[in-house]
Formats: structure tokens, C-alpha cells, sequence
């Protein structure tokens, strides 16, 4: 009985180990032979079709991973604004990688410097647009002349978040930085050489390389298996070289990362105030930090730094980046300093609109423009591809959505305005949005009306907690508003 017992034993560890062998010969990420027709991989003797042995995303500079999950999102504290545009709703977030601070001034000093070098001669109005504006600063019964002065370009306030940055321009600045990080992975594989003349539409561009449309000074292009081709080629997206995009987080994104719930293990008792445990602006759990504020803000009127010999939180204004102890997810500065712009477009009650799984109000579908024979177009002459927002014709036939801008979708759109008893007739959505919020009488809600979270060094306890949002314009910036960038991950959720 006992040989039998050992017998079956061995016969179960046998069979264990084929099926773990089995399995990983069948969905390793590392065949060699496609599981379905056969063919072996990478072959050109049998039509060359390649898979990459890259099979993780590697993380961009100045990112931190932030492994997705649920949370209840919105308000904490009682509203003393009345306004309640965030009544708490349970939602899920992707995985995805954030700034581990704010954009600095030297970072944005170096996209200005860059964008001069580019395209300063001849087009020297993109220049222009993305600068700062540094009068943000001026206050007429205040003497801020300095600030305005120097803040954006003196050394001592490098490391500061840069400020009197618009929506659009954060927004341009995380285009510029994606091309970038994928220009200078490329020359670390030695695929291109650095190219420091780059001008005008001769300029690194992820999405007009990947067309096709830019080459680059070349070092060693990658082999071409296909046996039809020339047997060299560029990196491909398939390739697992190249980085997605850097953007801005979205508004749940942004909170669900300031909350910081990491580790928690689903026994949450209670809702987190602030990016920190307790219900305290004090360090209480660090005994070398005990008693020190956890960041930068307004402790009361007149009181933006304390008193000298005792500082409260050392900053008149903004203090420099990662200052103050990280959150669980290792994110600086997600309570105060500055407050962040968002990608999300402002509704007031965004929990009855947008999805429960990967929330967000503003998107607007486009596609390549394509020229006369259905190719790809030109790029531009700022070395771009271009696109075009789809048309309804492209997408009458869809169910999950039948036009390109879908930013008031529901809320402000012609479906959701009443008027006078009827269903406005206007097929301008920006107007019918205006005509639903009053714009410019009783609110300045529109379609450009962006979300920005977070406290700033000039903002009160209330504004610390993530759930509180405010909205502002798009095209108009302040000097307690910055921003920090995220990344989309691309498979998993955890890294390897």
C-alpha cells in the first residue's frame, strides 16, 4: 500500500511539472514557435514575421509605478464652498506611471531651449507660445517684481515647479518630452546617432518616425526578416523600444495616486483626508519628522511660512520639489506646493456622467489625415503627422460612439439641453453647453473649463485633501498651478 501511495505521489509531481512545462511552452512570452499554425518565429526562411523578446515596459524618466485598483473617489471633509462636485462614488483605475514630482523650471527650461534651437529662426511664434507667463506674479497692491523677474530663469529656483503654465501648454509639453525620451532610447540602443542639428520639420517626431516620414541620422537599423524586403529596417511599436506618450493624469488618476492606498490589503477602515495617514497637517508617524508639516500651504491668513526662527513649513511660496515626505506610492507634493492641472474637461457632477472603470470627461476621437490616394499625408512643417477629428459618417455604424468630440457628451450636448420646454435645435455643442451652465452670467462652465487638484503654497487646509477640485480655463494660467506628467502601462500590471 505504501509503494502504491508513493507511486501516485511521483505519477501526481510528474504530471504537475509537464502541466507547468506545457504551459509555459505553450504561453511563455519567449517562444520560439507560434502555439496555433506551428511556424517558428523570427525566420525569414518561412516569411520573417518577428516577435520581440522585449516583453515589459521599462519605466520613463521621472516616473513611478503606480499599480491600479479601486477606490472611492470625491469628497472627504464637509463642503464649505457648498458646491458638492464630488459626491463620493466607487470607482477603478488602470494601472499606469506619474511624475515623482511637479515639472521643474529647469525642466521647462529645457523644452524652451530646445524649441528656440528647432525652430527659433523660422518659426520663432512656437517659441513664444510656449512661454510661461511670468506676470502671474504681479499683484496690484502686493511687490512681487522679483518673482516676475526672476523665478522662471534664476538658478536658485531650479528646482521649484514651474508655474504661469496653461492647460495647452502642459499639454504640448508632455507631447515634446514623449519624442524626446523615445529619441534618446533609440540612441541608447544604437540604432540612431545623436543629431544636435535638428531644424524645423527635420526633427525627431515618435509618430512621423513610426510612419515612416523621419529617418534620423542612422547607426544600425534593426534586421529586416521579411525576405521580400531590404534587410534593414526602423524600430516598429512592435518592437517594444519605444515608450507610450507622456500626458497629463487624469482627474482619477491624479487622486487615486495623491490618496496613495498602497499595501492596504482591502481592510480600509476609513477614508484617507490626505495623501498621509491621520487627519492631521503634522507628521505624527515619523519620529524624526514628528510634529514637521507634511507640506506647503496657507496656515491662515497672512500666515504662509511662519515665524522666522521656527518656520512653519519653510516656504513664503513654493518650496522646491520633493521637499516633504512622499506618499505610499512615493509621489512628492500631491497635498500643496502647487495645485496640478488634470486632462479632465470641469462638469459639476461628473459622478453621474463619466464611467465607473478609467473615468474621464473630454475625449475627442481623431485620425491621420490621408491624402488623395488614401496614404498617409505630409507632416506638417513643425516635422508633425496631422490629424483631423473623425466625422459622423466614419462612425455611423459604432456603438460606443457616433461623433469625434464627445466633451459635453450628455452633459451640455443638444441631448441634454432644455429650453423653453423643448430640446434644443442648435447643432453648436459648445453653444448649448454656454446656454446649459449660463456661461458668463451665473458660471464660468464651457468646454474649457479644465480640472486642477490639489492645495498650492497659497491654499488653505481644505484644499489639501485629493477629493476637492476646482476648474479653470484652459488657455489662462496662474502662479499657484503646475503640473506633473503620467504614462499609460502597457500590459501587466506589475512590473517584472
Amino acid at each position: 500500500m505504501f509503494r502504491i501511495q508513493q507511486l501516485l505521489g511521483l505519477l501526481a509531481i510528474i504530471s504537475i511539472t509537464l502541466f507547468n512545462t506545457s504551459c509555459k511552452g505553450i504561453f511563455g512570452s519567449k517562444n520560439k514557435v507560434s502555439p496555433t499554425t506551428g511556424w517558428e518565429y523570427n525566420n525569414p526562411q518561412n516569411g520573417g514575421f518577428e516577435v520581440s523578446k522585449i516583453n515589459d515596459q521599462e519605466t520613463g524618466p521621472g516616473l513611478v509605478f503606480i499599480e491600479g485598483g479601486t477606490f472611492v473617489m470625491g469628497q472627504v471633509n464637509a463642503d464649505p464652498m457648498y458646491e458638492y462636485n464630488n459626491p463620493p462614488r466607487r470607482v477603478t483605475v488602470r494601472t499606469f506611471y506619474m511624475d515623482e514630482t511637479e515639472v521643474t523650471n529647469l525642466d521647462y527650461l529645457e523644452y524652451l531651449y530646445w524649441l528656440n534651437r528647432v525652430y527659433g529662426a523660422s518659426y520663432p511664434e512656437v517659441y513664444r507660445k510656449a512661454l510661461p507667463d511670468t506676470l502671474v506674479w504681479r499683484d496690484r497692491l502686493a511687490y512681487n517684481e522679483p518673482l516676475a523677474n526672476l523665478y522662471l530663469r534664476h538658478p536658485a529656483y531650479h528646482n521649484y515647479p514651474v508655474v504661469g503654465v496653461s492647460w495647452k501648454q502642459a499639454t504640448d509639453y508632455c507631447s515634446w518630452r514623449s519624442d524626446r525620451v523615445n529619441e534618446m532610447l533609440l540612441i541608447r540602443q544604437g540604432i540612431l546617432e545623436m543629431d544636435p542639428d535638428q531644424k524645423n520639420e527635420n526633427n525627431f517626431n515618435t509618430d512621423a518616425y513610426l510612419a515612416g516620414q523621419y529617418t534620423g541620422l542612422v547607426n544600425k537599423p534593426l534586421q529586416d526578416l521579411d525576405p521580400s524586403g531590404t534587410g534593414e529596417r526602423s524600430v516598429r511599436m512592435e518592437d517594444g523600444i519605444l515608450l507610450p506618450k507622456y500626458r497629463l493624469p487624469t482627474e482619477a488618476e491624479w487622486e487615486y495616486a495623491a490618496i496613495g492606498l498602497n499595501g492596504q490589503y482591502e481592510n480600509i477602515a476609513e477614508r484617507r483626508t490626505y495623501p498621509w495617514d491621520g487627519h492631521q497637517v503634522r507628521n505624527t508617524t515619523d519620529k524624526k519628522y514628528y510634529g514637521e508639516f507634511n507640506d506647503n500651504f496657507k496656515r491662515g491668513r497672512g500666515d504662509y511660512m511662519g515665524l522666522a526662527g521656527s518656520l512653519n513649513d519653510g516656504s513664503d511660496i513654493t518650496a522646491p520639489v520633493g521637499t516633504f515626505p512622499p506618499n505610499d506610492f512615493g509621489l512628492y507634493n500631491m497635498a500643496g506646493n502647487v495645485s496640478e492641472w488634470v486632462q479632465d474637461v470641469y462638469r459639476p457632477l461628473s459622478h453621474e456622467d463619466v464611467a465607473d472603470f478609467s473615468p474621464f470627461r473630454g475625449n475627442v476621437f481623431t485620425t491621420p489625415v490621408l491624402d488623395e490616394e488614401g496614404n498617409l499625408a505630409e507632416k506638417d512643417s513643425l516635422g508633425k503627422i496631422r490629424y483631423r477629428e473623425i466625422t459622423v459618417n466614419e462612425a455611423v455604424t459604432r456603438t460606443n460612439y457616433r461623433e469625434a468630440n464627445n466633451i459635453n457628451y450628455l452633459d451640455g450636448d443638444n441631448r441634454s439641453v432644455l429650453e423653453r420646454g423643448q430640446w434644443q435645435s442648435s447643432t453648436n455643442n459648445q453653444t448649448s453647453t454656454k446656454k446649459m451652465y449660463d456661461y458668463g452670467q451665473n458660471s464660468l462652465i464651457n468646454d474649457q473649463s479644465r480640472v486642477y487638484k490639489g492645495g498650492s503654497w497659497r491654499d488653505g487646509t481644505y484644499f489639501l485633501s485629493p477629493g476637492t477640485r476646482r476648474f479653470f480655463d484652459e488657455n489662462e494660467a496662474t502662479n499657484y498651478i503646475g503640473f506633473r506628467c503620467a504614462m499609460d502601462r502597457v500590459g501587466g500590471a506589475m512590473p517584472k
